[in-house]
């Protein structure tokens, strides 16, 4: 079946159509599923154009959610109520108390709705069916930011730790758990002092394969400059791993890393978190924040001391001044009294 707007429209994609079929090109897009038409729109239109780990990601979440109640679906025949009922079935609370949050089944509905206005510029649909779907509201992500006491024993009980540097960086500058473990000695220059973030460590082959890749977006691509307490930090890592490395011999491999396993590999995040920052936090008497907290930590540190938040978003590589606003709007200390004042000194 062939879409257009207008006649000329159709008659244009019918010529084109006839000609593919005398050429051997023959699409039979009437008993097209949906679960066949997503595994084609993955391979063929999303890996390559997207990092590896948000096509994991997307690839994740269509054979995990959208294709088991959809998959047999004509795609001709996908309309907005099977949409809205897949939703309402992925929120419902299952018997054993499962049940997605509202912020996965958005990413599933952003995902979803990608591959069909896909469809539509393919022609096999006349319209996104996805269009009209009431997303479900995604729930807001409870951060745990450290107190600037906290933070400090936290620093103190790393002290000496064989990544004491990693925690030292992620509170002073912010960096987000994938570039500190990325992060090459390359992009490190300790006289400046700066650091210049090129990439990130990611998921690949369906999260099981670590690897580097692009930072997030092109804002995270930025340099960072080191407080002299990072100063000193690296540099006594940098001479711990030089004496690892010596210990290690041949079973060592430089790959540059500044933060590397005992070999020379890359750091698993989960072995991070699982056999140095739990314990560390147990250690400092701390409550279990996620890594991402320390984050969090940095900016609430600093919004605490009235950097303005467009540097602060620099700092952190946001890709706009306004994420960092909506992320942190309530960490701006007295906003409402200051306003008040202001209007009342403005007005006389």
């Amino acid at each position: 079946m062939i879409y257009g707007k207008r006649y000329k429209d159709v008659e244009k994609k019918l010529v084109e159509a006839r000609g593919d079929a005398a050429r051997g090109i023959v699409y039979n897009d009437e008993n097209l599923t949906v679960g066949a038409y997503l595994d084609r729109w993955l391979s063929g239109a999303v890996r390559g154009s997207v990092r590896e780990s948000t096509y994991f990601r997307d690839e994740c979440l269509v054979r995990t959610h959208v294709k088991p109640a959809l998959s047999r679906v004509k795609l001709s025949n996908l309309n907005a109520m099977h949409i809205q009922g897949l939703y309402a079935d992925l929120l419902r609370l299952k018997p054993d108390g499962a049940g997605l949050s509202g912020s996965t089944v958005q990413k599933i509905h952003h995902v979803l709705h990608k591959a069909l206005s896909q469809a539509v510029r393919w022609d096999l649909i006349p319209r996104n069916p996805a269009d009209g779907v009431k997303a479900p509201t995604p729930s807001t992500k409870e951060m745990r930011p450290l107190s600037g006491e906290e933070a400090r024993r936290l620093l103190e009980t790393a002290a000496g730790d064989r990544l004491e540097a990693l925690y030292v960086l992620a509170v002073h500058t912010g960096m987000r758990r994938g570039e500190l473990l990325g992060l090459k000695w390359e992009d490190v220059d300790l006289d400046s002092p700066t650091i210049r973030i090129r990439r990130t460590m990611t998921r690949t082959d369906n999260g099981k394969t670590l690897a580097l890749g692009e930072p997030k977006t092109k804002q995270s691509r930025r340099t960072v400059r080191l407080t002299p307490r990072a100063v000193e930090a690296l540099r006594r890592h940098r001479v711990r791993q030089a004496e690892e490395k010596l210990a290690a011999g041949g079973v060592y491999e430089d790959h540059g890393f500044v933060f590397a396993g005992e070999i020379g590999n890359l750091i698993n995040p989960s072995n991070l978190r699982q056999r140095s920052f739990i314990p560390l936090l147990e250690r400092a008497g701390l409550p279990q924040i996620t890594f991402h907290d320390l984050r969090h930590t940095c900016a609430s540190l600093l919004f605490s001391k009235n950097v303005h938040p467009k540097l602060v978003q620099e700092l952190l590589g946001h890709a706009r001044v306004a994420i960092t606003l909506d992320t942190y709007s309530h960490m701006l200390p007295g906003m409402g009294g200051e306003a008040a004042d202001a209007i009342t000194e403005a007005l006389g």
